[in-house]
């Protein structure tokens, strides 16, 4: 079944023009799917029982979003769901935004988001599941950091950044991701890296650099200084966060809440620190004793601390980044202090995200997405009224 809307949206010139979006539809009575174009649509009953029935048994995370739950399908596909959960602040807007890139994002080093679920009040996003969690249930722990020797704490950084390069260069559209932190890095059975959660990620168009937002969204201790104090975001604040992500690898400890005897400065300050007197193998998580290669982590260390720089224009570009990583031969300039390079209170705590409730998205792309899911969700009831009167005659 196809249908054609014929959509009028309205630019920034205030100007209206057509824009023709094609779905087509099809409905699999075996899989319990509904395929819109590029989206499967799975149906309630399926994702409930392929989680039995959201049992607590099957949660295995939750987030601002709302829960999530491991779950089989019939095809013994395993994934994840996060449900939306109804008390959340804000988990719509980034219901939305997912789904928005679900087409546009195909890469090895990002989680890919299998489909959805709109029935009812609910809304559900369905991922491929990711086995070993998150990167920050190894690295942060002291028992299960052990199994993450050098080598494949490289590995994770490097895909860690050629899943940025595809976001910021090499994809169809400049995505700014926001939020990268260590739990939105998922590991999948072999600890191959990928960069999931893409809720406040934004689409940049055409030849544009930079944007500044009024409601700063986000993980502190891992938001650039620019992004943190005045709202602006760039590919150079994503570059920040995944310096700092790779100074957290090398060393075990998180940025934020990170504590020494010999002052009050978080893991960026106290790299810099090491760096000034020529110490950064001290940085080295002790539970990777002697299983790392002294020129990788001293480049790594390095890497790190030229993308937290203070000032954006000093950081390097992701391309830049993976040249550097995996080039022996190239030259790396030294890096200049970093951002927060402040002594703070030992009283500070990690603040969690907060939502955005404010959107300056692209509005064609968001009516358009709008528009789908308002179609199927009228789909669905015409589906079931066409049942009703079926079962009645």
């Amino acid at each position: 079944m196809f249908l054609l809307l014929v959509l009028e949206l309205t630019d920034d010139s205030n100007k209206k023009k057509p824009v023709v979006v094609i779905v087509i539809v099809s409905i699999s009575i075996v899989s319990g799917m509904f395929i819109v174009g590029w989206i499967i649509w799975f149906d309630l009953v399926t994702v409930a029982a392929a989680t039995n029935n959201f049992s607590y048994a099957s949660k295995i995370g939750e987030g601002g979003f709302g829960p999530v739950y491991k779950g089989v399908l019939e095809t013994g596909q395993e994934v994840a769901v996060k449900r939306l959960s109804k008390s959340s602040g804000q988990g719509l807007e980034e219901f939305k935004n997912e789904v928005i890139l679900i087409a546009k994002l195909q890469h090895r080093n990002l989680v890919r988001l299998l489909g959805c679920c709109i029935q009812g009040e609910e809304r559900m996003l369905i991922y491929e599941y990711m086995p070993n969690k998150s990167l920050d249930y190894f690295i942060f722990d002291q028992t299960r950091s052990t199994l993450l020797p050098w080598h494949k704490r490289f590995d994770i950084i490097m895909g860690i950044a050629r899943g940025l390069l595809y976001l910021h260069q090499d994809s169809r559209l400049r995505i700014i991701h926001r939020d990268l932190k260590t739990s939105n890095i998922l590991l999948d059975r072999e600890m191959n890296s990928k960069i999931s959660d893409f809720g406040i990620a934004r689409i940049f168009g055409g030849d544009q650099s930079e944007a500044r937002t009024k409601r700063v969204i986000g993980t502190y201790g891992y938001m650039s200084p620019e992004y943190a104090i005045d709202g602006k975001f760039s590919v150079k604040s994503d570059v920040f966060s995944f310096g700092t992500l790779v100074l957290e690898i090398v060393n075990g400890k998180k940025n934020r809440g990170f504590n020494h005897a010999d002052h009050d400065h978080n893991l960026l300050g106290h790299a810099w620190l090491q760096w000034k007197e020529d110490k950064v193998l001290e940085l080295v998580d002790a539970a990777m004793e002697d299983s790392y290669v002294v020129s990788q982590v001293m480049k790594c260390i390095q890497v790190g601390l030229l993308c937290v720089q203070k000032y954006p224009e000093d950081r390097p570009i992701m391309s830049s980044v993976v040249v550097m990583l995996s080039n022996e031969s190239v030259t790396l300039p030294q890096p200049k202090q970093p951002g927060f390079f402040t002594e703070r209170s030992s009283r500070d705590t990690d603040l969690l995200s907060r939502k955005e409730k404010g959107c300056t998205e692209n509005p064609v792309t968001i009516t358009v997405c709008t528009m789908i899911i308002n179609f199927v969700e009228e789909w669905q009831r015409t589906l079931t009224l066409v049942s009703s009167h079926s079962g009645g005659r």
